[in-house]
């Protein structure tokens, strides 16, 4: 038998945080679908483990120490609920992706994140097969100094200037795409 549905949950969550391309293949069902990865680099939008390994690396660009302390958690058969923290440190750039371009870019603050949210799961053969997020980023653009607005934005504005936040997006990107490639080596067949 296979890992429970709340290991396999917070086995995703692990994934994101540290990039660890052999759990991914044992906690991300191949046919994995992201709904949330439209604010993301393209590869988070690959199916199965590759677009979870993209996605963490698209994080983890942005926010060192990056962990995901859950609060409470519960399932229903296939279907889990789980509530927790988004922490870290803003050292690197946030992008922020629309149709696969750069929509912004927040350059490196230096400041302690902490958003709640709540992922719903579902599950087929023990593994996660597709994710659904409410996420507080009203919270966390606030603790990045975009909400209200003030130096951040200025900042921001700077950036999509000078070309910085396109570089960064550029960067960003292929670093995910390079994640999401690791997941071939970790794939049976």
């Amino acid at each position: 038998m296979g890992m429970s549905p709340e290991d396999a949950a917070r086995g995703l969550f692990t994934v994101l945080a540290t990039g660890d391309a052999a759990l991914a293949a044992a906690v991300v069902h191949q046919d994995f679908v992201n709904r949330e990865a439209v604010v993301s680099p393209a590869a988070c939008s690959i199916p199965g483990p590759a677009g979870v390994l993209a996605s963490g690396a698209w994080l983890r660009a942005a926010f060192t120490d990056l962990s995901f302390p859950v609060t409470d958690l519960a399932h229903n058969g296939d279907q889990v609920w789980i509530r927790l923290h988004m922490r870290g440190r803003h050292t690197g750039p946030f992008v922020r992706y629309r149709d696969g371009a750069l929509d912004q870019a927040i350059p490196p603050t230096g400041v302690e994140i902490d958003s709640e949210q709540v992922h719903v799961l579902h599950l087929r053969d023990g593994k996660v097969v597709r994710h659904e997020a409410i996420r507080d980023d009203v919270t966390l653009l606030a603790q990045l100094g975009v909400l209200p607005p003030g130096p951040t934005v200025q900042h921001i504005h700077d950036w999509h200037e000078s070309g910085r936040a396109a570089d960064a997006a550029t960067q960003i990107a292929e670093a995910a795409a390079r994640a999401a490639a690791t997941a071939r080596e970790h794939t049976p067949g």
